[in-house]
């Protein structure tokens, strides 16, 4: 068991309480518009389509962005996490005019000297789309 910033308690075995995020088409054109990656699979559903795509699919640097988001909202700032890694898995699929979910929970898997180890699972529309998702965050 392991204090954190005085706040809580964690156990090995604890669940991070769910997140969900929301995603449409709204949010993939700012994400697009912020980080310069405007590939049309993120914003042009014919073309998403040409290529074999089910549809337009979100930017898979945005999905692992709002994972690492939740990941430092729960430590406490970006500052407390100390590593994490990701697989993609599968596209988030955002049809037109639809807001799709990304719904992320995590596991405390270990308390070591190093920091509070967490295994992460994220979903969208019940499909894991991340895979080995990992992430260690310091103890304070």
């Amino acid at each position: 068991m392991v204090d954190i910033g005085g706040a809580r308690m964690i156990n090995v075995g604890d669940q991070v309480e769910e997140s969900i995020f929301w995603i449409d088409r709204g949010v993939l054109k700012r994400y697009a518009d912020a980080s310069g990656d405007q590939n049309p699979i993120h914003q042009d559903e014919a073309f998403a389509i040409s290529v074999g795509l089910p549809n337009v699919i979100a930017h898979g640097m945005l999905t692992m962005a709002l994972v690492g988001k939740f990941v430092s909202d729960w430590a406490g700032g970006s500052a407390k996490v100390k590593e994490f890694s990701t697989r993609f898995a599968k596209p988030v699929i955002v049809p037109a005019g639809e807001k799709v979910d990304l719904t992320v929970s995590a596991t405390v898997s270990a308390i070591t000297e190093n920091g509070i180890e967490l295994n992460i699972l994220a979903t969208s529309k019940g499909v894991k789309v991340l895979g080995l998702t990992k992430a260690l965050v310091a103890k304070s």
